[in-house]
């Protein structure tokens, strides 16, 4: 039983030396590809302090690690220490001494390879995407470092600092084997990008025509992907921004958290969950929200928070809407069932690449792929659940035609039916309305006609004569023309009203207002003031002339004999306004005075009002 646990404990360390002491790499013409991974060792620099010299010494310790992890790939995850790798090497006699060491992984930010030369001195390599892409030892997507090795014995030193995931995949290549190998990783590249940007493209003009925003979102989030995707494969330092390192060191967290950021606006429209799940839509939001902090956080705090938060939160979001997803298709959400496997497949790239970076799943081609593999997928499921999108909605239109036709046509049937009947109404009541207008307009204008004229005689009241009195001497004023104004009252007419009563006296009124009619003119404005006083307003006169014309003939036309032997007379006052710019009162009033100054000259002719008279009006 001791024999046992001794052999056993032997074993156990042999089996700790060997794996704490790789063997060392031997090079020989047959290998067009060496993945060194199991050769590596690796030491930490926690304080950045150690130097190519101090490394051999450390070596002959035992400070050095084996670099596979326990996943079997060299994964140290996010640090940020240094790292110092040692491959040991042995080349035969004969072999090719040119050879390439590539780094596969894009985003590191700084590789420092140190490879000994025929006097065994060291000779310095720096590449990373914190340099620009002209800065290279030699010009490829990843970090490739020309070797041009000794027969014999060395060790090549790498020295890794990045602030994203340490990720180190190590190989050494014959130059021909890397150059066959990359043409056939720049087609499958080339083919995978073309998809992206067709579908990029195909779903953009779909938005212009149609005017859905989940196309628009999810071209956004095609577009991010791209970035995303051209960051991590290392085309984006080598074509698409090769003098940009700043936005290349952080094109990876932002590109991923602009996928996110839009995938979120995307799968809110495409499942609704504002209307169906309104409790998820708020989460959903939160991501969105998360997802555009991570954005910005590469410009604010360390940059390995931002692809540590990045990479957490792409996996949980992952998982979430996977879960809304299922729900939404067990609501029967129509196109839910291929956003599923779309979202499905991308998704669990997503999960598989977080994983990945954090170092819980092993690094290989199908996990640092993942993501493109799952999003290869997803352009396919995505193109029918979108077709499928195009299909419902043309369905509602053609429905929602359908409808409208039909109301419109039980609308048209209505309205036939209808039509006669709405006639007959419309004209009854058209006729009804332009009788009751006509009456309206009959009795406004009667009610115009005695608001401005005398009930008794029919001529214009003190209202419109005031009136037209202005306009005139308005226009008289412009036109340098002369306004005259009559002012007449009546001589006798108190006796006749006293001996004969007030009705025989309106009678006389009406027979003045006739005669006054019949000698002015019809331009002419004749109005009663009140009681047996009348006016008569002259325009378009050339002077006193006219106006003592008018009046000498009022004078004698209204002494002539009334009806029933009655007599009367009038005296008139004549005031002109004589070029000069009087206003209505200041007119009725001189003539007032000259029609009193006719009185008592002996009444039954006219007066005109004196120069000095004329003269105080003005």
């Amino acid at each position: 039983m001791l024999h046992r646990l001794v052999t056993l404990m032997l074993l156990w360390v042999f089996h700790a030396c060997a794996w704490a002491q790789p063997s060392a790499l031997h090079l020989d013409n047959s290998q067009g590809v060496v993945h060194v991974g199991s050769f590596l060792q690796y030491l930490e620099d926690p304080d950045h302090q150690l130097r190519l010299q101090d490394l051999p010494s450390l070596r002959e310790g035992g400070a050095w690690k084996p670099a596979l992890n326990v996943h079997g790939n060299v994964n140290l995850g996010y640090s940020h220490s240094a790292y110092w790798f040692a491959l040991p090497i042995s080349v035969s006699s004969g072999t090719t001494r040119e050879r390439l060491l590539e780094v596969a992984f894009a985003s590191l930010d700084h590789v420092e390879v140190f490879v000994p030369d025929d006097n065994g001195a060291y000779q310095r390599q720096v590449s990373g995407d914190l340099y620009p892409f002209s800065q290279r030892p030699y010009p490829h997507r990843h970090m490739v470092f020309p070797l041009n090795l000794p027969t014999g014995d060395h060790v090549i030193y790498i020295r890794v600092e990045s602030k994203g995931t340490l990720t180190v995949p190590i190989n050494i290549w014959q130059v021909k084997a890397m150059h066959a190998h990359d043409q056939y990783a720049y087609s499958l590249l080339s083919l995978y990008y073309g998809a992206l940007l067709a579908l990029f493209f195909y779903n953009f003009l779909i938005y212009l025509s149609t005017r859905e925003t989940v196309f628009l979102f999810y071209v956004a989030f095609v577009g991010s992907m791209v970035v995303a995707q051209a960051s991590l494969n290392g085309l984006g330092n080598q074509f698409l921004w090769p003098d940009w390192p700043a936005w290349g060191n952080v094109a990876l967290p932002c590109g991923m958290a602009a996928t996110g950021f839009f995938g979120v606006f995307f799968s809110r429209i495409f499942l609704n969950t504002r209307n169906t799940f309104p409790r998820l839509d708020a989460v959903m939001l939160a991501f969105a929200i998360l997802f555009a902090l991570i954005i910005l956080s590469p410009f604010a705090v360390p940059y390995q928070w931002s692809a540590l938060a990045v990479s957490l939160s792409g996996v949980i979001f992952a998982l979430f809407v996977t879960v809304v997803a299922i729900m939404s298709y067990m609501r029967h959400n129509p196109g839910a069932f291929y956003f599923l496997l779309a979202w499905g497949a991308v998704l669990a790239g997503v999960v598989i690449l977080g994983l990945r970076n954090i170092g819980w799943v092993p690094t290989n081609a199908f996990t640092i792929y993942a993501m493109q593999i799952g999003s290869a997928i997803e352009m396919l499921m995505l193109s029918f659940a979108l077709a499928d999108r195009i299909t419902i909605m043309r369905k509602e239109k053609e429905q929602a035609q359908r409808d409208t036709l039909n109301a419109k046509q039980e609308l048209v049937d209505a309205l036939i039916k209808t039509e006669h009947e709405l006639e007959e109404r419309v004209t009854l009541r058209t006729k009804e309305i332009e009788a009751v207008n006509t009456q309206l307009r009959h009795k406004e204008r009667e009610l115009r006609y005695m608001a401005l004229h005398d009930a008794l005689t029919g001529l214009a009241n003190r209202t419109l004569m005031n009136d037209s009195l202005k306009r005139a001497l308005a226009r008289a004023w412009r036109d340098k023309g002369v306004v005259a104004v009559l002012l007449v009252d009546l001589d006798g007419f108190k006796e006749i009203n006293d001996a004969y009563g007030h009705a025989a006296g309106d009678i006389v009124l009406q027979v003045v207002a006739a005669r006054l009619r019949k000698v002015t003119r019809v331009s002419d404005v004749t109005a009663r003031l009140g009681g047996d006083e009348f006016v008569v307003i002259l325009e378009d006169i050339h002077g006193e002339d006219d106006a003592i014309r008018i009046a000498e003939k009022l004078v004698q036309e209204l002494a002539r004999p009334l009806e029933g032997g009655l007599h009367i007379s009038a005296s008139i006052g004549i005031a002109l306004s004589a070029g000069a710019q009087v206003t209505d009162d200041v007119l009725l009033r001189h003539a007032d005075k000259a029609m009193y100054q006719a009185k008592l000259a002996g009444r039954n002719r006219w007066h005109v009002a004196d120069d000095m008279e004329c003269d105080s009006m003005r």
